[in-house]
């Protein structure tokens, strides 16, 4: 998938610096600084969450996309909101979605819209913030993200990376620490090419007993320092890291997740050979492997100008395609029951039409978030906004309130309180409510 600027001139994948607060980082720097960080050890095995879903994949639509043209057209608006887009019926019953988006129109009995979330946080690293977080940004505290929190609460095999963003994510660990930050693909699987992640396929020549021999060494490097300064915490984790690296790197079951060659014809094809596509069937496969939680940042959604050429052209495509199929994927293997879909972009865009540019600005009054999977029921639209799309007029929801209900279908508890280093609590979602009509 391309790098994509907002029009503010952010990167996605550069809201936050790897080493200040803990965005995506590679497997060598992910697990030096949870162990640094004294990550307590995860139980060997999967472990059981205590509601319907055990992993989440999260699907980040960096720029925001326009509500009025993908999941809340409004075909009897007034022509300076309408757009050139129409809806087309659904396999859900009375729910229609834009007419570019047959794929998913024909799967949409796995899926819940909500048309009716609304926020005020018109900036794209703020809203992003907010909807990778279910709390609304403060100066004051830094909020874990939904991979951090889920990483805590859900342990996953010792052999296994339980948080892998594709290729990198905004999401942030918050007061909880780098030892929760995702491990980075840092890249995407391309059709008929080898795939490979740093650091856990073993390429360039690379055998098992290369890796053994420098799990030796660093033991004797440890050894060493040990007998300098005894009482280092940093030492204490990089113990623990050359163990669970050592651990991962010449695990099959780790080099097979990342493995799509594995995957049969019948099963890929329907992904098809896009960015997102194929982040789509690597996400399908690492919940299969036992992965926790898989970040998706597909960007280029922040359509100023251009709207519906870049919708239709561009953004749209490789989306209907690639959701269907991995709803559809995770269906067919009996995996759409334990695996939560969420996703959303930071905020919608101006049901009035900007005439100068052909495109929607910012508008965070009224957007669509999209669920799927585990825990949630399928097959509906939640919540209404107005013969426009300016607002909601029927069961209006915040960000914390999908946030709440993406943590129950998981079975965590959104209002269990953390403590910050200082001893502040912090519950996990501060304001938000589950939204029972979702909740299966």
């Amino acid at each position: 998938m391309a790098i994509s600027l907002t029009c503010d001139g952010i990167r996605r994948r550069d809201f936050l610096t790897v080493g200040a607060l803990g965005t995506g980082l590679t497997l060598a720097g992910y697990l030096r600084l949870s162990a640094a960080a004294e990550l307590s050890p995860a139980k060997a095995g999967l472990l059981k969450s205590k509601g319907q879903a055990k992993s989440a994949i999260f699907i980040n639509l960096g720029g925001g996309p326009s509500h009025t043209d993908t999941f809340d057209l409004k075909p009897t608006a007034p022509t300076e909101y309408r757009g050139s887009f129409h809806p087309i019926a659904t396999s859900a019953a009375g729910v229609q979605i834009c007419e570019h988006l047959p794929k998913l129109a024909k799967s949409f009995q796995h899926f819940a819209v909500v048309r009716s979330i609304t926020h005020t946080l018109a900036a794209h690293e703020l809203g992003t913030s907010y909807v990778n977080s279910g709390n609304r940004p403060i100066n004051s505290l830094e909020y874990p993200s939904f991979g951090a929190v889920v990483t805590k609460e859900l342990p996953c095999a010792r052999d296994l990376p339980p948080f892998v963003a594709i290729p990198n994510t905004p999401q942030r660990t918050g007061f909880l620490g780098v030892q929760y930050s995702a491990l980075s693909t840092s890249d995407i699987p391309k059709p008929g090419k080898p795939y490979s992640v740093r650091g856990i396929s073993l390429g360039n020549g690379l055998t098992v007993a290369d890796v053994e021999k420098r799990q030796h060494l660093l033991a004797d490097l440890d050894t060493t320092f040990r007998g300098v300064e005894t009482k280092s915490s940093l030492l204490d984790g990089l113990d623990r890291f050359g163990r669970q690296a050592y651990e991962i790197i010449t695990s099959r079951r780790a080099r097979e997740a990342f493995d799509i060659s594995r995957e049969s014809p019948a099963f890929s094809e329907p992904f098809g050979k896009t960015p997102f596509g194929m982040s789509c069937l690597l996400a399908s496969r690492l919940v299969e492997s036992g992965v926790r939680f898989v970040t998706i940042n597909y960007g280029g959604w922040d359509t100023h100008v251009d709207n519906w050429n870049v919708l239709q052209k561009k953004q749209l495509p490789p989306l209907d395609e690639g959701l269907a199929a991995l709803a559809n994927g995770l269906a067919s293997k009996g995996l759409l029951d334990s695996t939560v879909i969420l996703m959303t972009g930071e905020f919608g865009r101006t049901p009035k039409i900007n005439p100068q540019r052909n495109g929607r600005d910012h508008y965070p009054r009224a957007m669509s978030m999209v669920m799927a999977g585990g825990g949630i029921r399928g097959g509906q639209a939640i919540g209404a906004t107005d013969d426009k799309g300016t607002e909601p007029i029927r069961n209006a929801h915040s960000p914390d309130d999908v946030a709440a209900t993406f943590y129950r279908a998981l079975g965590i508890n959104p209002t269990k309180e953390y403590h910050t280093n200082t001893g502040r609590p912090v519950m996990i979602v501060r304001d938000g409510t589950a939204i029972e009509g979702l909740l299966a």
